[in-house]
Formats: structure tokens, C-alpha cells, sequence
């Protein structure tokens, strides 16, 4: 059997989402009302699962509570492209009402994964009814951890997620809140950034607040470090780079007239290029120690690495976004802006060609205008009847290109 033309294998899959959605919205539901944490998503893993082999489609466990899958079609060796969705809630108690909230208290799916899981189940079901109309194989990966470094993206690759087979390409799709419900999102090139946390301990020497001859001060001690350290991003880093430094943390337990012995400074260095991501934190150790040591004290600077920056492919990217408004309509696809957010997808950019789009989910007649990472961030499912298709195109389509 000759595969069906293109032109009606896009109207199959559009149809195939359509009927597909109800059950969409109930995996959606599921796993919304039972979130787990980084690291912990025993039951979501064990639900995903029941759900690929109810379709036909055998998976494994990876990653601890990871599973990845494939799905073969004609000539499965020709090309393998690879889809992503991750499954981990954060820890925010949701103040929604909805009858799917959270059951879980203090858990919430806070960033739109289990929009995502459940999408991406449902694209899984669309591929599986279709595999006899395109040629290769489509590798499905549902990983855990997306939001606690290490990062489940860094274990899923150390695991093999990216070999046997090894894929031509990767998906992501992304939830965007700032992006109307019925519209898309792509940015070619370098999109979002790599996320550092610092930690900065500035020992010196405490006293009575009206003795400081007598102390070595790390109150002002830190308050030149944090200063002098923006001065590196504004005249160290090529200007042409977006890179952030920001410092949300500073702990002193002095008093008014106490002199502590030690501060905590906490913070984080986002970057969009990892020659200058090492640059720059090489150079923040060098200045805070420096600093501190001219005054007197000590400074131990510690770095909590993170994901690096994203990057999208630009021509697969280009062929993404030609394959969605072929989906969807040109009006509906939508250029991103960068994001410096950082995202542990970013992990398979530096291994595969990439493309991490965004999923339109703001409704602001309906009021589903919360951002992510707030205990009122919900969706507009409408997207939901939107994102497994769309994203089970862009597979066969990326199939299709030539290597």
C-alpha cells in the first residue's frame, strides 16, 4: 500500500485530533488533579504508561520515572525524529477553582506540563493510527524533572534517550501564556537561557555596630561584591549577548547595632552562549574573592550549575514553522521573542537539531490570562484540540525533509 499524498494525510491527522480531544481533556484532567514532583513521578509515569499500551505501543522506563516509546512506521530505519513532553508539577499550592484541581497539597502543574504529557499522548495515538502513511520512526520521550537541576533532560540523555535510534531531530512543545489560544509559536537561533544559581558566603568579622574599627564589616563587604559584579555584564560581556545577573537573596542576621560575622548572597547568571557563561562566572569568583580579600574578609563562591541556553535549529525550525501555518494558517503562527527563562529541554539542543516551539493557551475575554509558575495558572483547552495533531504534522512532515 502506497502512503496517502500529504495534502490528505494533513486532513487525517486534523480529523484524528478532533475526534481524539475529549480523551485529550480527560488525560489532561488526570494528571492536573494527581501532580507529582521532580524526581517523584511514580504514578504519572505508571499512568502514561497504561496509556501507550492501551494504544498498542510498548514503552520502557528511563531516567527512574521516565518512559520513552516508538512508534515504527514503513521503513522505520529511513530517518527517526524524536517528540518531548515532561511531567513534573512544582511545588505551589493551586488556589483554582476547577474540578480538576489539584489533589495533591502544596503540588501544582504550575508550567503547563501535564498540558504537555497529554498532548503529547495524544499526538502518540494520532501517529499510531497513521503509521502505515509515512516512512521511519518516531521516538517518544516522557521525561521526568524538568524543573529541579540536575534536570531530567541531562539523565535522559546520559541513559541513551538520543541513540538506538538516534534521531535526526527533536520537538518540544511549550505552553505560552503571553500567546492567544489558537496560535503558535517560533523562534530560530538562540531562544532561551542557560541558568546558574549562585551562592556567595562573605566571611568577615562581627562586633558591636558602633565599634566597625573593631570588625571586619561583610555587610559592605557584599554590598561592593553585588555591585561590582553587574559592572562585569555591563563591560565585560560582548553587548551583542543577552545575559542577566540578578541577585533576589541577601541574609545578614546583624541587627541595628550588630555587626554579623557572615552574609549569604543568592542569585542567578543567565547567558545565551556558553563560551561567555564560563567567562563570566570565572570572572564573578575572581571579583568577589578579590574584594572581599582587599577588605579583609573571605568570600566562597559557589556555583549551582544549570541548563545551558536553547537553541533552535534555524532551518529545521524554518521547515517547523512552514509545516504549522500549512496546519494552521499563516495568522496563526506567530514569531517568539528570546526568553531568558531557562528550560532543561535545552540539554537535547546541544546533542540534535531542535526546534522548541510554543502552544498559545491565554484566553483574555475568559480571564486564563495567569502566568506560569502562579497557583492560578490554568489553560485554554481549546489548545488541546490544537497541540497533538499539530505536533504529530510536524513529525511526519520533518520525516519527509531530506537529511
Amino acid at each position: 500500500m502506497n502512503p496517502m499524498p500529504m495534502s490528505s494525510l494533513l486532513e487525517k491527522i486534523k480529523q484524528l485530533s478532533a475526534e481524539i480531544t475529549p480523551e485529550t481533556l480527560v488525560n489532561r484532567h488526570h494528571i492536573h488533579a494527581n501532580p507529582e514532583l521532580s524526581y517523584q513521578e511514580f504514578q504519572t509515569q505508571a499512568y502514561v504508561l497504561e496509556q501507550l499500551e492501551r494504544m498498542g505501543i510498548q514503552a520502557k522506563k528511563i531516567a527512574n520515572t521516565g518512559l520513552i516509546a516508538e512508534i515504527k512506521g514503513k521503513n522505520p530505519d529511513k530517518k527517526v525524529v524524536a517528540l518531548r513532553a515532561d511531567m513534573d508539577a512544582l511545588p505551589i499550592q493551586e488556589t483554582n477553582d476547577v474540578p480538576y484541581k489539584s489533589k495533591n497539597p502544596g503540588v501544582m502543574h504550575a508550567c503547563g506540563h501535564d498540558v504537555h504529557t497529554a498532548s503529547l499522548l495524544g499526538t502518540a495515538q494520532i501517529l499510531q493510527k497513521v503509521r502505515d502513511e509515512f516512512e521511519g520512526t518516531i521516538k517518544l520521550l516522557f521525561q521526568p524533572a524538568e524543573e529541579k537541576a540536575p534536570g531530567g533532560a541531562s539523565i535522559m540523555i546520559k541513559e541513551g534517550a538520543l541513540q538506538n535510534p538516534t534521531p535526526a531531530s527533536i520537538f518540544g512543545q511549550h505552553v505560552a501564556t503571553n500567546v492567544p489560544v489558537g496560535k503558535i509559536g517560533f523562534r530560530e537561533g538562540m531562544y532561551m537561557a542557560s541558568t546558574d544559581e549562585l551562592y556567595i558566603k562573605v566571611i568577615g568579622k562581627g562586633g558591636h555596630g558602633a565599634m566597625p574599627d573593631a570588625c571586619i564589616d561583610p555587610i559592605v563587604i557584599a554590598s561592593h561584591i553585588i555591585v561590582a559584579m553587574q559592572q562585569i555584564i555591563s563591560r565585560n560581556k560582548n553587548p551583542k549577548l543577552p545575559s542577566v545577573l540578578t541577585f533576589g537573596k541577601i541574609e545578614g542576621l546583624g541587627a541595628t547595632n550588630v555587626i554579623p560575622d557572615e552574609v549569604n548572597i543568592a542569585g542567578t547568571f543567565r547567558a545565551m552562549d556558553e563560551t561567555w557563561r564560563a567567562e563570566g562566572l570565572e570572572k564573578m569568583k575572581k571579583l568577589a574573592e578579590g574584594i572581599a580579600d582587599a577588605m579583609g574578609g573571605r568570600a566562597e563562591f559557589e556555583v549551582l550549575k544549570g541548563y545551558p541556553f536553547l537553541q533552535n535549529n534555524p532551518e529545521l525550525t524554518r521547515r517547523s514553522k512552514a509545516a504549522a501555518i500549512e496546519y494552521m494558517g499563516a495568522e496563526n503562527v506567530v514569531d517568539l521573542d528570546l526568553w531568558m527563562a531557562g528550560e532543561d529541554f535545552a540539554f537535547y539542543t546541544h546533542h540534535v537539531d531542535a526546534c522548541f516551539y510554543r502552544l498559545g493557551v491565554r484566553n483574555d475575554e475568559r480571564g486564563i490570562t495567569s502566568g506560569v509558575h502562579t497557583p492560578t495558572f490554568d489553560i485554554d483547552e481549546k489548545a488541546l484540540g490544537i497541540g497533538p495533531g499539530l505536533m504529530a504534522w510536524l513529525a511526519v512532515k520533518e520525516l519527509e525533509a531530506s537529511l
